[in-house]
């Protein structure tokens, strides 16, 4: 639901569940965001690690927190929305790590 309570500051925001990737291949994930110009939002280090051997796109966000709940991600995406902002226009950067 990350992505509905989120619109008002990452209006094109999808969950993977959203367009049937909820249990696909992190390559297949990689490839979507790439083809829907999407920036990729994960605890999971495996995308920053894609990220250093490919480059972009798609950017990565790594959510560097460990099992939160859904909440306090929100939070964190909320009160990082400028820098995430300057990452997404910044033709140079490939992954925003957020802790």
């Amino acid at each position: 639901h990350l992505p509905k309570r989120l619109s008002e500051l990452f209006p094109n925001s999808v969950h993977v569940s959203e367009v049937a990737l909820a249990s696909a291949l992190d390559a297949d994930i990689w490839r979507f965001a790439t083809e829907h110009e999407l920036m990729i939002v994960s605890k999971d280090a495996d995308f920053s690690d894609m990220s250093a051997l490919f480059g972009a796109p798609p950017k990565v966000i790594w959510i560097r927190r460990g099992n939160c709940p859904a909440s306090e991600v929100e939070s964190l995406l909320r009160a990082h929305a400028n820098a995430i902002a300057r990452f997404a226009s910044d033709p140079d950067a490939t992954v925003l790590v957020l802790t």
